[in-house]
Order: structure tokens, then sequence, then C-alpha cells
């Protein structure tokens, strides 16, 4: 039986699909580090949608990873008191939080 990492593995040869699923992992990366931040702050999506001047249901989206505009990305991370932080790096690509930033890397 084949698994789930050797399977990812074959798949992430094809570079039309390693490109797409370094995206997607990018995306979800943003979306749980600003459901993280939120929950740690104890604040809910209205809460912070009211603060970022968006709709509970725009919040919503974001944490559920659907596309939004970039600055409705920002307005949020303001509202967390996140700073979007993008950098060119030479290795792997990758999107963390650390000290209240959402950070990006990309190749």
């Amino acid at each position: 039986m084949r698994t789930f990492d050797k399977h990812l593995a074959e798949c992430l040869k094809d570079e039309k699909f390693k490109r797409l699923y370094e995206e997607e992992l990018n995306l979800a990366r943003i979306m749980v580090a600003i459901q993280e931040e939120r929950e740690k702050r104890g604040m809910s999506q209205a809460d912070i949608a009211q603060k970022a001047h968006i709709t509970q249901q725009q919040m919503s989206k974001i944490e559920n990873g659907e596309n939004c505009t970039i600055s409705t990305l920002l307005k949020v991370c303001q509202a967390l008191g996140l700073d979007l932080v993008l950098q060119k790096s030479s290795s792997q690509s990758y999107l963390g939080v650390a000290e209240g930033k959402v950070g990006y890397n990309s190749k």
C-alpha cells in the first residue's frame, strides 16, 4: 500500500503540481496564522471584522482560505497587530508568524 508521503513525493516531481501545491500550502499557512492570532487574543471573527472594517462573512472566508484582496488581508493583519512581510529567499518557500509578523519567503 502506498503512503500519502510517498504519493505526495511522486506528485511533487511534476513542476506544475509542485508550484500549485506550494501556492495552496502558503495560503493555508496564512489562514492558520490569522486564525491562531485571533484566537490567541480571545477575539471572535466579528470582533476582528469590526476592527478591520469588513464583514464577519469576509473574515470567515479569509480563515477558510477563500481568496480576498490584498487590501482586505492588510486590514485584517492591522486589526490583529500583524505585519505582512515578504522576503526573497534562496530556500524553499514558507510562511510563518514570528514576533507579531505574518511572513512569506519565496524562491
